[in-house]
């Protein structure tokens, strides 16, 4: 009897283990199966396109202009006289008093009448680096200037600094928040903003409490590389709140190319004081440039808008740049400028 009896426990039980496991399997698999059918009801239209062309075809796409962008007119011929097609020969190059006057008159109340429009330098740079191959990267800085003008923004500037002394002589230079220890509860309670000022500037004494803020300051962290960091808090905050900004990005079709548009002044201003400003801009330009050889600073316009005129200027007579055609020191190339002018002038 004992052994029939396990016989027929053997035939019930596991029979029904089995079908148990089989309809777990039946319904993964119906699962499986049904959302394979789902994918497959997606229809994916294929639009038939028709014979094109080989000259019609990418068409719609935008085409780049291939013009190399660094002008080189040294081939043309220098024109004899002062009427003449402007594409077929050498651009004139101006001096900077020539250039500034010429927009004058044309700012003046009797044609523009813009008398105190702003004067433009837009500066062109080979981005070359050490290696052929090479770029230099994308920069942005700021010059100091020896005479100020109305640039038409007011810049916040926010300066760190433990004595009371210092902070007091940063707001009489133009800054719009000064303080040292509460000033940083403040940004850490979420109080004070940072990004509602322009630059931040620091004394090397309170670098230490300031590191807990470099996560939210970022590039805006004091850094003594780009003078945001120092003992002179007064010559700082006027750097920083007069000073001309400029940036220099490489094209996205040449990337040997950049322009830099930086705004020297006013046409009310003195002419020296101009010039002045001009010169701190490319000397400070000239600093970033590469260890090779070869022009860095490619061309010098000089505009003022609304007026489309543009006037050359050798920018060589400022910085010490080489020439790349005739290799000559600046001197000489500015000794080659006057002769030009001079049989221009005799003709």
């Amino acid at each position: 009897m004992l052994r029939i009896f396990v016989q027929n426990a053997v035939k019930i039980n596991f029979p029904a283990v089995s079908a148990i496991h089989t309809s777990a399997v039946e319904c993964a698999a119906r699962k499986g199966t049904r959302e394979k059918a789902k994918k497959k009801k997606v229809k994916v239209e294929v639009k038939k396109v028709g014979f094109i062309p080989h000259n019609q075809r990418n068409k719609n796409r935008i085409q780049v202009s291939n013009v190399n962008k660094h002008v080189d007119d040294s081939w043309k011929q220098t024109p004899l006289d002062d009427v003449y097609v402007g594409k077929y020969y050498k651009w004139k190059v101006y001096s900077f008093r020539e250039a500034v006057e010429s927009h004058r008159e044309t700012h003046h109340p009797t044609m523009y009448n813009v008398p105190n429009a702003t004067v433009d330098a837009y500066i062109e740079l080979n981005m070359v680096a050490e290696k052929k191959t090479r770029f230099l990267d994308n920069f942005h800085r700021i010059v100091k200037i020896d005479h100020k003008f109305d640039m038409g923004a007011d810049r916040q500037i926010l300066v760190f600094t433990k004595s009371k002394e210092s902070a007091q002589e940063a707001m009489d230079a133009g800054a719009a928040l000064a303080g040292g220890s509460e000033i940083i509860k403040k940004v850490q309670n979420g109080d004070l903003l940072l990004s509602e000022y322009n630059y931040i500037l620091a004394h090397p004494e309170i670098l230490p409490e300031l590191v807990t803020l470099r996560g939210l300051m970022k590039k805006k962290f004091p850094n003594p590389k780009n003078g945001s960091l120092g003992a002179d808090i007064p010559s700082m905050v006027n750097h920083f709140k007069n000073g001309i900004e400029y940036s220099a990005y490489r094209d996205e079709n040449q990337l040997d190319f950049a322009l830099i548009k930086a705004t020297i002044g006013t046409l009310n201003m003195d002419i020296d004081h101009l010039e002045k400003n001009l010169i701190n801009l490319l000397k400070d330009i000239d600093s970033t440039r590469p260890k090779r050889d070869g022009k860095f600073i490619t061309r010098v316009l000089i505009k003022s808008p609304p007026s489309k005129e543009k006037f050359k200027i050798h920018p060589f007579l400022y910085v010490s740049e080489i020439l790349e055609k005739f290799s000559l020191p600046e001197a000489e190339a500015a000794e080659d400028v006057e002769r030009d002018e001079e049989a221009q002038a005799v003709q």
